[in-house]
Formats: C-alpha cells, structure tokens, sequence
C-alpha cells in the first residue's frame, strides 16, 4: 500500500483545526522565558497537495522548563490525504484522528537541550473506498517513541533535530534544521530538510524555515518548501506552529 495524502471530509478537517485552534509546536526552552512556567500550549498545520492535517496539545513539566526532569506530552491530531491503492492503483481518500498521551524526560546542559519521549499512540483511519492493503484502516494501537533536540552553537545561530517512530504504523518521522538569527536578532531562519516514511509511502521534503518568532507572549514557527513522494507526486508544502508557557 502507499499511503501518499489530500482532501476528504470538510468535517473531520474542521473538527481538527478547531482541536489546533483551541490549542497553541512545542518549540525550544529560551533562557528569557518565564522560569515559573510548568505548562506549554502548542498546535499546528501541515499543508501539501494531497493532505491537510493539524494538531494541537499540551506540554507539562513538573519541575519547570528551566530544570531537567519529568514531562509529560499529550496530543491529538487529525487530518485528511489522498493516495494510491498499492494493490489496485485506484486513488483512495482517508480520513485520520489520533492520540498520543507520552511521558518523557528533559535535559539541558549549557547551550543544548533534549526531550525524550515514550508511550501511547491511538489511531483511527477511515477509507473510500476501502483498501484492505491498507495496513492502518480501523483502529490502530501503539507504542511511539520522540525525541526533540534543540542546540545553539552560537548566540546568533541554532540547529534542531525531531524524530518519531511509532509501532503502529511503522512509520518514521525525522526533520533537521539550522538556522541564523536576523532582522535585529528577531528569529531564526535557515533551510530544513524532512523525511516521512508509512507502510512502503515515503515523502521527503526540502524548504525554509522560520523559528522563534514572537507575538506577544506567543511564539511561532513557519516553514515552506517542495515536497516529494513515492506516489510521484510534487507540491509545495506548508508549515504553521504556535506555542504558549503558562
């Protein structure tokens, strides 16, 4: 089967992006946030040619963002895609809601910083028509595992690293970045690079990114570039992030 992905049920697609509004992606601890915060409200929106997805969550951290220890992760996120059936050829259009709840731990020593993450993955797909070659129709249960690395080399530049893997789908997800303070320090940007893989579907992406930006007491990243599947399919991708301590 190969799961590529757009375009489905105006319904689930409102019902996602009202969970990501509702909410506000984790992004780095910063030095000048707020040391007293035990909370981070994050969401987020992925767009391409043949899917729409957003999710949105929380972050909590026992001890605070500012010192190692205990963190727990829960999210929910929902979308719709497009694809071709690999048993059939036929194009089939999905539908797919999930559930992540992931303890973890943090840790940061000088000018690095990494989040671990381990636990529960949910998922539900919905298919027209059906495709029974398709390993995640129906209910799925898993184990997901994350990690977030964030590190400064250099108090004008960043790199990142985020990875995720989950039992199932077998599908990895890894991104990595770097980046470049500018206009008066503001924000970073720099080039990323991302790969998607799901039960013989693989998508890599290559684009820009904009990070760190701050609205108020928001902080939001952006990012935009081309994208490639093994659906043979090409299309701009976008990216929207926001995050909020409290």
């Amino acid at each position: 089967m190969r799961r590529g992905v757009c375009v489905a049920t105006a319904l689930s697609l409102a019902a996602a992006f009202l969970v990501s509004c509702v909410c506000v992606t984790a992004g780095p601890a910063r030095a000048d946030d707020d040391d007293e915060a035990r909370f981070i409200l994050f969401s987020g929106r992925d767009i391409w040619r043949n899917g729409i997805f957003a999710h949105g969550g929380l972050l909590y951290a026992p001890a605070g963002f500012e010192q190692d220890g205990l963190l727990l992760k829960v999210m929910t996120s929902g979308g719709v895609y497009r694809y071709f059936s690999g048993a059939t050829g036929e194009r089939i259009y999905g539908v797919e809601n999930s559930i992540q709840i992931l303890p973890g731990w943090r840790v940061k020593r000088g000018d690095f910083e990494a989040k671990v993450f381990m636990g529960l993955d949910i998922q539900r797909h919905w298919l027209w028509p059906d495709d029974p070659s398709n390993n995640l129709r129906g209910h799925s249960f898993g184990l997901r595992i994350a990690a977030d690395f964030w590190y400064e080399p250099t108090p004008s530049s960043m790199a990142a690293m985020d990875f995720t893997v989950t039992t199932a789908a077998a599908s990895p997800y890894v991104r990595a970045a770097v980046g470049w303070r500018v206009i008066d320090e503001q924000f970073y940007f720099g080039p990323e690079i991302a790969y998607f893989g799901s039960d013989g579907y693989r998508q890599l992406r290559l684009g820009g990114h904009f990070t760190a930006m701050k609205t108020g007491n928001m902080e939001w990243t952006a990012a935009g570039g081309w994208t490639r599947d093994t659906d043979r399919q090409s299309s701009p991708y976008v990216r929207l992030n926001l995050m909020q301590k409290m």
